[in-house]
């Protein structure tokens, strides 16, 4: 399918905001998202605690076994953007490897996509979230169009995944960040579960949940209580309230000292999880980089339905493209999102 082709199937549809500030109560990101930014900030805080040498040990082992380069060329010089304390842009991915049915040699696709911007001088984050189901051109497999998104990881892995949402944005990537959603049972289980009171009575995979009744669920629970879709009357919007529900009480257990230095805990992200992050990058983000977690602005690109080839997309219209990879490069504080502006890395 060429440029032209898709352009013309898509419709003009605002982009939905959501500005969430420190003082507010988040209506918080995905769970990927949250579950890299705790092993960000469990990392980073072994560089505090460094006397605890066996568990500072523990930590790199974990960094390093999670390492895994993308092989895709970077498109900036990230060791000085890192050097200068710039925004940088990840590319953190959730996988349906893990979940509920899923066979353990399934190489799955992204359940979830989101662009995130980490400015430390500003003190904020910049997350956009990239709907699944949205129609993509995906660079080296033009033979299998149109494709929805999420499919990139299934036909490349990360690499062309990366490939994939850098040319749909026109934007540079400076690392990523793969989490199969397995990992949010063990993450779960490794803090000795979280308690929550549910907001819908419903039952799922021999689950039970009562409204208002509080609750503790260990990661086979939780597991099922986020991903539960089809019996709320809000749909997607009701699971990712739930979503946000537990991953504010699992990240609110993992910053605690105990939880930092739980090997277990360690082992279990080493389990779940790729990132071409060092372990160095991860300690530099972790304390340098934090300060972006003060503020945070949230953005979904959002498009319209349409049935093609019986399949149903997300068409996301590309002046909304437009005006979404203008908020990424203003997040960036580059001035516009010419390829002039990207400097690549020899």
């Amino acid at each position: 399918m060429t440029e032209e082709e898709l352009h013309q199937m898509k419709n003009s549809i605002p982009s939905r905001r959501s500005k969430i500030h420190q003082k507010k109560r988040p209506n918080s990101p995905k769970k990927p998202f949250l579950i890299f930014l705790t092993i960000i900030l469990v990392i980073g805080g072994f560089s505090t605690y460094r006397y605890f040498s066996h568990h500072y040990h523990a930590a790199r082992q974990a960094a390093n076994k999670i390492y895994q380069k993308s092989d895709v060329k970077k498109l900036r010089n990230v060791d000085q953007v890192l050097k200068q304390r710039k925004p940088v842009a990840l590319l953190v991915m959730g996988t349906d490897t893990g979940a509920i049915g899923r066979g353990k040699d399934f190489k799955g696709r992204t359940d979830t996509m989101m662009v995130v911007v980490l400015n430390p001088q500003q003190k904020k984050m910049t997350i956009v979230s990239i709907p699944r189901d949205a129609l993509a051109p995906i660079p080296g497999y033009g033979e299998y169009a149109p494709a929805k998104i999420n499919a990139a990881y299934f036909f490349g892995g990360s690499k062309t995944a990366i490939e994939t949402v850098q040319n749909y944005l026109n934007i540079p990537l400076d690392f990523y960040a793969t989490i199969n959603m397995g990992g949010l049972e063990d993450l779960i289980d490794a803090v000795g579960g979280v308690t929550i009171t549910p907001d819908l009575t419903f039952s799922i995979e021999g689950h039970h949940f009562t409204k208002g009744k509080k609750t503790h669920l260990d990661g086979e629970r939780a597991l099922a209580y986020v991903r539960m879709r089809h019996d709320d009357p809000r749909g997607d919007y009701g699971r990712q309230e739930r979503q946000r529900q537990v991953l504010t009480k699992l990240a609110f257990k993992s910053a605690q000292l105990e939880t930092l230095l739980n090997d277990g805990f360690l082992k279990k992200i080493a389990n779940k999880m790729s990132t071409d992050l060092t372990f160095d990058d991860m300690l530099y983000l972790g304390t340098t980089y934090r300060v972006a977690t003060h503020n945070l602005e949230t953005y979904t690109l959002q498009g319209k339905s349409q049935m093609i080839d019986g399949q149903a997309f997300e068409v996301v219209p590309q002046n909304t493209l437009d005006e979404m990879t203008h908020i990424i490069y203003q997040a960036l504080e580059t001035e516009n999102a010419d390829s002039t502006a990207l400097t690549n890395n020899e």
